[in-house]
């Protein structure tokens, strides 16, 4: 099938010219790239309605989505600040995240995996990337692709990877996960952005898988995601090395979101028995609600 071919297009409005959505059919669905009308270079990407992605081409370090902030915040603690890093993207969207880890640790190495060529290529032409960065987007599944990444390379993974709004189920299980822990070099930090809501099996179910293969953990959320208000994502994060709790409680509760950290024993019962998910038995996460993106 054909792929739509779009530009932005842009419009006088006194003396300022004013971006124009963009539209087109991508592999995953419906591809809308919005402006920002506050922001002059910044664009939401959408697909099939739901938001994926937030980049503001001026300033890659600005974070819009509250998830994103939290996974910002992790990247921010893998080390000293400003230093580079190998990072690892299951899941590239509009590379939101690889773009930040750009701009905060420059000369730092990255790969993103991105299933949908077509999203691939319609990013790299509408918000293309700062040339100077160090990041391969490969298309591939994300466990294809992960696969393919040496023993003890990365310094950070992250899997933001939906498809649908929802995240496949062979990147639930703890196969996939013992592949994550074969990529990551000791002390380094897997985070995964998950989407759940009441009753959150989904959710204790992946903080169970996680626990069998990462001696440390930690779960960020807001809240009303926690104690099953809501649906809403939360952040998982796992290393082999202890966690920096203080800081990221810090951060996250500063956000304008506030969110909570929960580790140690407190996420084990939180957890409440659940088990360890297996590829034979793995199933995709829940769809969100229709009001989710309201």
């Amino acid at each position: 099938m054909a792929r739509a071919r779009a530009k932005p297009r842009t419009k006088r409005s006194g003396d300022r010219r004013t971006a124009q959505p963009v539209v087109a059919e991508v592999d995953g669905g419906l591809a809308e790239l919005m402006p920002d009308r506050d922001r002059p270079r910044a664009w939401s990407l959408f697909i099939d309605g739901a938001p994926q992605s937030y980049v503001d081409l001026d300033d890659p370090a600005y974070l819009n989505f509250e998830y994103q902030r939290r996974l910002g915040h992790v990247i921010d603690l893998v080390g000293p600040p400003g230093k580079p890093v190998h990072a690892v993207h299951l899941g590239g969207g509009a590379l939101t995240l690889a773009r930040y880890v750009a701009a905060t640790r420059p000369r730092s190495t990255q790969q993103a995996v991105e299933r949908d060529a077509a999203l691939v290529q319609l990013v790299r032409r509408e918000l293309p990337l700062d040339p100077n960065a160090r990041i391969r987007v490969r298309s591939a599944d994300a466990r294809e692709g992960l696969a393919k990444v040496p023993d003890g390379w990365a310094d950070l993974v992250i899997a933001d990877v939906f498809s649908g709004a929802r995240t496949p189920a062979h990147l639930t299980s703890t196969e996939f996960l013992d592949d994550v822990r074969r990529v990551v070099k000791p002390g380094g930090v897997y985070a995964a952005n998950l989407a759940d809501g009441p009753p959150l099996a989904h959710l204790r179910g992946q903080i169970a898988t996680a626990a069998g293969v990462f001696p440390e953990l930690a779960l960020v959320a807001d809240p009303a995601v926690l104690r099953g208000k809501r649906f809403g994502n939360a952040v998982l994060v796992a290393s082999d090395h202890p966690l920096p709790i203080a800081e990221l409680t810090r951060r996250a509760a500063s956000d304008p979101h506030p969110a909570r950290v929960e580790h140690g024993r407190t996420l084990t019962d939180f957890t409440g028995g659940a088990v360890a998910v297996t590829d034979a038995a793995a199933v995709a996460s829940p769809a969100p609600p229709p009001s989710a993106f309201r």
